[in-house]
């Protein structure tokens, strides 16, 4: 990684890391929320749905921070060969997946509401 092109300027690898880590935070969001909903699952005798989507979301985290290295890298190797940055990859599936997952948690809501 560091063995190509030139060094950047400080501020755009700075930069770039950041964003890396905002993408690992929100890996962790997920991995948070998805523990935080098996629990409440757990305690409250929720049926095992729950637990599928908390699956999933521990998961979907992962894929998240290991997204956030992958951009980042390519991203770094950009800057260093002062080349175009690379399109963002994960925003599409991210936003997908989000809308998915709050949808589904809708549907379940109100097919499980007390009449």
């Amino acid at each position: 990684m560091y063995g190509v092109g030139s060094d950047p300027d400080p501020r755009f690898s700075m930069a770039n890391e950041r964003t890396a880590l905002a993408w690992v935070r929100t890996g962790l969001a997920f991995i948070a929320g998805g523990v935080a909903l098996t629990s409440v699952a757990a305690i409250s005798d929720l049926p095992a749905v729950l637990d599928a989507v908390a699956v999933l979301s521990c998961l979907f985290g992962g894929l998240t921070a290991i997204n956030g290295l992958i951009s980042w890298r390519r991203a770094e190797r950009a800057l260093r060969r002062r080349e175009s940055l690379p399109a963002p990859t994960a925003l599409r599936w991210l936003v997908g997946f989000l809308v998915a997952a709050a949808m589904g948690l809708a549907w379940y809501a109100i097919t499980q509401a007390p009449p």
